[in-house]
């Protein structure tokens, strides 16, 4: 796993540790010393640590102007023991919320697992972005249907082609209009 690096093309873009405005803004990445683990497996150590002991993301992209923000993540996000969406909602995703941001895209292709508790945090996030939406991009299918089991696909876009999104060939505007544009079929 400390192979698994966010992904790092959108750097001429966008870097969170350079956004005075960025949860992450100031941190300072080493390429060498690797200290965070999920499963006590080592991983990059470019991920970001916000509370969580099993999930760990990396904010790629934030455009203030268009209110929205993409999120990769990796590890096992455990809502029963570690209440991973309580400490992201919190630690994260309050403060871009506070900045107006509301549309998020959720890329999980490095999730490895999802453990439900309650959805009060999924349905106090939906709440807060009124005319926004939250979309989960390349979930793998297990974890997909543990979200749809317990029916949190009410709070998020997710499934059908957004599960099958070549993500990394776009340019974050494009990547964002393009999954801007799924999203309004649904709403529509």
């Amino acid at each position: 796993m400390h192979f698994v690096e966010p992904f790092y093309n959108w750097r001429g873009y966008y870097i969170a540790a350079e956004d005075p405005s960025s949860p992450f803004y100031g941190r300072e990445y080493s390429e060498f010393a690797f200290s965070n683990t999920v499963y006590n497996f080592y991983i990059h150590p470019q991920w970001d640590e916000f509370g969580s002991q099993t999930l760990f993301l990396k904010i790629l992209f934030v455009d203030y102007e268009e209110k929205y923000a993409v999120l990769e993540f990796i590890g096992e996000w455990n809502d029963a023991i570690e209440n991973d969406i309580m400490v992201l909602k919190r630690e994260v995703i309050d403060q871009l919320i506070n900045l107006e941001i509301n549309q998020f895209i959720l890329i999980g292709e490095n999730v490895l697992n999802f453990h439900f508790s309650d959805d009060c945090y999924y349905e106090e996030w939906f709440d807060d972005i009124e005319d926004g939406w939250v979309a989960m991009v390349n979930f793998h299918e297990h974890v997909s249907k543990e979200f749809q089991r317990i029916h949190l696909d009410h709070y998020f876009a997710m499934g059908g082609e957004l599960d099958e999104l070549e993500w990394r060939t776009f340019q974050p505007q494009h990547f964002y209009q393009k999954v801007a544009g799924l999203v309004q079929k649904r709403l529509g």
